[in-house]
């Protein structure tokens, strides 16, 4: 007989004060969504039946939609985001992959791995996509699918002409999958008036749920694609004509994740009470304030303002100082996490959903600016803060 093994109690592994998540996600969650993720239900009675029917309600209002195509994944952003890939491309797919970081490379293989012919454009580090170069190039290579990232996090970059992108390739018939994991419900998407026809999303950032449960929405064009395709579906878990089941019938798929989906809700009703136009003007406010903070202490955002995130903002490292050291310190001195980085010489600050509360910023932009002192730069920390604090005064988000 095998012993059993003796492992540490949670409260000896995690830290006796909780951190401040300002990171690129997860984020933190109101008290009210950490509650429901704590209450479990029959996954296929009445009561999650009804919770179903207002997630989809909810969900056409964030994904701006009328398409009823839209589902849950039992799993991170990146499964919602192979859902939409393998259900909408199959072997010989011709496909064209936006990249302007580690995300939308993501999409690229994912592609491939499905057995699509990938073409890539090659996004200049630091720049939104232009549409002068995806016009020309869907006029030579003419996909059947365009695969993009709205908000690239790891370069902390966003895809300002995602509309007009998306407009270009409906012109030809070309299907759009969007990745919005950290600009949904914090950016402007519009799904139907861009033309888009899947957007990917995950629970943990800007809808400030919990990580590993995540939605996809379909157009109607995309779904009759995936109504069309002739060879079965690769992956069972992840095929959309068996998740309408669950999702349209109330009936059975796979065990869902009930308290996830319950988080889920609430965090979306949450959204929902705020309304969206609120939601962007707090994103909108609480961003520039916070990188208007940063330039005050003395430090220099990674991305030129014409295509920064509201959602994760990258900053520059001073010389000699690495990212893993700055974050260890801040974690360790001043119990904020940040993020370092998938390679840019940055580290990475959230303002995702609950993130962007001025108590947050406060801290965040003091414990960032006392970090640097203490590990030898000199940051006029008074002139941060006050920044910070004038530019949210002219607000309503203060």
């Amino acid at each position: 007989m095998r012993i059993a093994p003796k492992v540490d109690h949670l409260s000896d592994i995690l830290p006796d004060e909780p951190l401040l998540m300002m990171g690129a996600g997860p984020v933190p969650i109101p008290n009210s969504v950490s509650s429901a993720n704590g209450i479990v239900i029959n996954h296929l009675g009445d009561a999650m039946s009804r919770v179903i029917e207002q997630i989809k309600v909810m969900g056409r209002y964030i994904f701006q939609t009328d398409s009823p195509w839209l589902m849950g994944v039992a799993g991170p952003g990146s499964a919602a985001m192979e859902m939409a890939v393998s259900n909408l491309i199959w072997p010989g797919t011709k496909v064209l992959c936006v990249c302007n970081g580690f995300f939308s490379k993501r999409l690229a293989e994912m592609s491939r791995r499905v057995g699509g012919v990938v073409e890539i454009i090659t996004v200049p580090e630091g720049e939104g996509v232009n549409p002068d170069v995806i016009s020309k190039k869907l006029e030579i290579f003419n996909p059947d699918i365009l695969t993009i990232v709205q908000g690239e996090t790891s370069h902390t970059t966003h895809n300002t002409d995602l509309g007009e992108v998306s407009k270009l390739a409906g012109q030809i018939g070309c299907l759009v999958i969007v990745d919005a994991v950290c600009t949904l419900s914090t950016m402007e998407l519009p799904m139907d008036a861009w033309g888009v026809d899947a957007v990917i999303t995950g629970g943990q950032k800007g809808l400030s749920s919990i990580p590993g449960v995540s939605l996809v929405a379909f157009s109607e064009c995309a779904w009759r694609r995936v109504e069309s395709r002739r060879a079965p579906m690769v992956h069972w878990t992840l095929d959309a004509k068996l998740a309408t089941k669950f999702w349209h019938d109330a009936s059975y798929h796979y065990t869902a994740p009930v308290s996830g989906l319950l988080a889920l809700h609430e965090a979306m009703r949450l959204v929902c009470h705020e309304t969206l136009e609120l939601r962007f003007e707090r994103h909108r406010v609480s961003s520039q304030a916070l990188q208007s903070g940063i330039e005050a202490l003395g430090l220099r955002l990674y991305v030129p303002k014409a295509y920064r995130l509201n959602s994760v903002v990258g900053v520059k490292l001073p010389q000699n100082i690495e990212a893993k050291t700055v974050c260890a310190h801040i974690a360790k001195r001043h119990r904020v996490e940040i993020a370092g980085s998938f390679g840019p010489p940055i580290i990475r600050i959230g303002q995702m959903g609950e993130q962007c509360r001025a108590h947050n910023l406060f801290r965040t932009l003091h414990a960032l600016g006392s970090t640097f002192n203490e590990l030898g730069c000199d940051l006029n920390v008074p002139e941060g803060m006050a920044q910070l604090e004038n530019y949210l005064l002219k607000s309503d988000f203060a």
